[in-house]
């Protein structure tokens, strides 16, 4: 069966669609990717990586060099606009309702601005835009003061910003709401588990600009694997693992390329095909 004919075959059903995404999506819009040469953050003489920078364990040596970069980040995110792959995905849930979910690694907030509901989108790796309490006096989100300024790379946190990083709450130090390398997920906080167990149900999988580098997403694609009747899709445009999933899956799908296009063609045959059964 065609690609397009699984399509239009899944549309016809009543199955679910998980749509899993990655820096690559977000890569269209100018962000750089998480682990290249502009996630790296210099500190007195030593250059720090982005997996040494992005710990609990840097945090508490040294909250106010990581706030720095993060605000950093976040300004980069700021800057940068939703692409035509990510209002594809925005189409996807408008036509699918409550069959769609998309579980992203993504921790910009892309998907949200361009229109996605927040009750369907677990954002398994949390929003950039938002800070809580880092000694854990609750699980609020607080979005960020606006007296805290948008950040160049490696400008230092002001005294003042310093004051209003705090909890509102217990006003202890409040850090970013980004899930980091040396803690593990948080059902509360991130929805990692409701995400696993919606996503091993689905019917169909399309997996967006992924490099499959973090545990639930492969925990995700190996599960969906195992089963013939799902269909895979890897959309991406270098190699990965999901790629090599998909390939050896009896229904699975591999598109080269920018994610925008093919998620875009996606929504064209579902909508063609929703008017020629009218």
């Amino acid at each position: 069966m065609t690609f397009e004919n699984l399509l239009k075959a899944f549309m016809d059903g009543n199955g679910r669609l998980t749509v899993l995404s990655g820096a690559g999506i977000s890569a269209e819009s100018g962000i750089p990717t998480f682990r290249g040469p502009e996630g790296y953050w210099t500190i007195g003489s030593r250059e720090y990586r982005p997996e040494e920078m992005a710990t609990h364990a840097m945090f508490s040596r040294d909250p106010w060099e990581v706030w720095a970069w993060y605000l950093y980040r976040r300004t980069v995110c700021a800057s940068a606009a939703p692409n035509h792959g990510h209002r594809a995905i925005v189409e996807m849930e408008a036509l699918l309702g409550d069959r769609f979910r998309l579980v992203t690694q993504n921790v910009d907030g892309l998907h949200l601005n361009a229109g996605n509901s927040p009750s369907r989108t677990f954002q398994i790796h949390g929003n950039l835009n938002f800070m809580r309490c880092a000694q854990g006096c609750c699980n609020t989100l607080f979005p960020f003061p606006d007296q805290v300024e948008y950040k160049k790379k490696n400008q230092a946190v002001t005294p003042v910003e310093k004051e209003l990083l705090r909890c509102p709450r217990c006003r202890g130090l409040a850090r970013p709401h980004v899930l980091w390398f040396d803690e593990y997920y948080d059902e509360a906080l991130f929805q990692a588990e409701t995400a696993f167990q919606w996503a091993i149900t689905t019917d169909l999988l399309v997996v967006v600009g992924t490099a499959g580098a973090t545990t639930l997403p492969m925990h995700i694609g190996h599960m969906i694997f195992k089963n013939p009747r799902a269909i895979l899709v890897d959309i991406n445009i270098t190699d990965n693992p999901f790629r090599t999933l998909a390939r050896n899956h009896p229904r699975g799908v591999v598109l080269d390329g920018p994610a925008g296009d093919h998620l875009n063609k996606m929504v064209s045959t579902w909508k063609n095909h929703a008017l020629s059964i009218r």
